[in-house]
Formats: C-alpha cells, structure tokens, sequence
C-alpha cells in the first residue's frame, strides 16, 4: 500500500514522501495517527498545495521538542518507594509514574514520551532515562529514586 507522509517518520521518510508499506502498518498506525494519508492523485494535489504550511508546522514542532528538551535537562525528579534492605523496590516505577511527577513539576510529558529499554525501574538510586520528544529529539532525564522513609538530599 502506498501511502504520502505527513510529517517524518523515523526509519520510514520525509514529509511529502510517498512509501510503500504493509496495509495493516498504514491502516493501523500511520493514517489514524495523522502522520500519513493513501496515495491517490486527489490526495498527492493536495499535499503539495500544503507543503508550506505543513513545512512551517513541523518546523515549529520541532523547535518547540528542542525547547521541552533544554528545560527538561534541567531537571532531576525524585520519586519515592518501598523497599527492602538490599535497596531493591516492591513494585516498580513505569513511565506512567515518570510521566505524572515531571507533569507535577510544571513541565507537560507524556507517558509515550519516555523511553525504559530495560523496563521499568525497580531499584533505588540515580537512573537516567531517555525521553523521545520528536523524531529528531530525543532528551535525557535524571530520576533518583529514594525510599519512603529517607529524607531529600538537599544540596
């Protein structure tokens, strides 16, 4: 099936590329997603017409991604949690839990945002996680991990 990309998609093309991928790639994830529509001559006119303004968008998307970045660089969450004598936590910390205490620190992130190639993290200590803000931005994040009962380290 070949579809027209609406913004970039890693590994796949460019914005106003026309790729040939699998129905069910298309059909389930790129065009419900916004990022591509099926290439038919009707559709390929239109994408033209709009190539400005689709430039102009993604082009403020990204700037807007490196800017989150910067400021989340600047930040370092502590999350706290139960655990046992070896430092090791009953249950884990996921990117649901990352993502609701960097949104309570006044910086908006999303879960699908946060990259845990290892799973979620179960251990106490300093971690850093790598957050994919845009496809050509990707930030880490420091997260420490504390026990319930110990108090903040202050600097």
């Amino acid at each position: 099936m070949e579809v027209i990309l609406l913004e970039k998609v890693h590994g796949l093309g460019e914005l106003g590329e026309t790729v040939k991928v699998k129905p069910g790639f298309a059909r389930n994830f790129l065009i419900p997603g916004g990022k591509a529509i099926t290439a038919t001559r009707d559709n390929r006119a239109r994408i033209e017409a709009a190539r400005a303004d689709l430039e102009t968008a993604q082009a403020s998307a990204l700037s807007e991604a490196q800017a989150r970045a910067a400021a989340l660089a600047q930040v370092s969450i502590t999350l706290r949690g139960r655990a046992g004598a070896e430092g090791r936590l009953f249950g884990s910390i996921g990117t649901a839990d990352i993502a609701r205490a960097v949104t309570d620190s006044g910086l908006p992130l999303t879960k699908k945002e946060i990259r845990l190639p290892q799973g979620p993290l179960r251990e106490i200590g300093e971690h850093e996680v790598q957050l994919h803000l845009h496809p050509e931005v990707d930030a880490p994040l420091k997260i420490v991990i504390a026990r319930e009962d110990e108090q903040p380290v202050s600097d």
